[in-house]
């Protein structure tokens, strides 16, 4: 039976964290699907917990740079105004 979870991993800021968090958790025995948000600052996965822990998963995070929160990762805020560059 596959579970799915979305934990906070505060410290993900570019594609070079999204490639090494799927990357790393990808590989794991269980693992059906990963997807890591920059903005929301999430990963979004789809395991068996019969073949892989929740407690493995974050080893695995941590072994690779990043922790995970027990906080809910904060919502993107935006004033709404657009952004003039020149």
């Amino acid at each position: 039976m596959t579970k799915d979870i979305t934990l906070s991993v505060p410290d993900v800021s570019c594609e070079h964290c999204v490639k090494a968090i799927n990357g790393a958790l990808g590989v794991l025995p269980g693992v059906e699907e990963v997807a890591t948000d920059i903005p929301t600052k999430s990963v979004r996965l789809s395991y068996d917990p019969a073949q892989l822990s929740l407690q493995q998963i974050e080893e695995t995070l941590d072994d690779v740079g990043y922790t995970v929160s027990s906080e809910p990762a904060p919502t993107p805020r935006t004033s709404g105004k657009p952004l003039n560059l020149f």
